[in-house]
């Protein structure tokens, strides 16, 4: 049980790491095709291409729930929840309080919040694929905690 719970946390904070991967060299990279309506200020649309990327991590949270299901990998589940409860702060902390998506959480205003749009603000600052800067989501570099 506790290396379950183990797995669940050490998997969150993992992607983390894989998020700044993807969204560094797969995003702004080979697939930027399906990030760059990303960094445009005019959507067509409520969705973007870039929406796909949700979809993809989703396929592989399912897929270790199903290892776990038919009894093929143990720590399926706690690998699969972990994917998931990651995608869900992901898709708060992106969606909802940065690029307002839905309008909720638009008056949290303290120190970390503060750092995350700032951090987001400068990758945003960007627009094309190349000479980006802070890629991750959730942990931010100290310089963006200054006032």
């Amino acid at each position: 049980m506790w290396l379950h719970i183990l797995i669940f946390f050490t998997t969150f904070f993992i992607m983390e790491f894989m998020a700044w991967f993807s969204h560094k060299y797969i995003m702004h990279g080979f697939l930027w095709v399906l990030h760059a309506d990303h960094h445009k200020k005019d959507h067509d649309s409520w969705f973007e291409r870039n929406d796909a990327f949700f979809i993809f991590y989703a396929v592989v949270s399912i897929g270790c729930f199903l290892l776990w299901k038919f009894e093929i990998f143990e720590f399926g589940l706690a690998i699969g929840l972990g994917i998931l409860a990651y995608g869900i702060a992901y898709f708060f902390v992106h969606d909802i309080f940065i690029h307002q998506r839905f309008k909720l959480l638009r008056n949290a205003d303290n120190r970390y919040a503060r750092a995350v749009r700032r951090a987001h603000k400068m990758h945003h600052k960007h627009i094309g694929k190349s000479h980006g800067e802070c890629f991750g989501m959730l942990i931010v570099p100290l310089k963006y905690f200054k006032s």
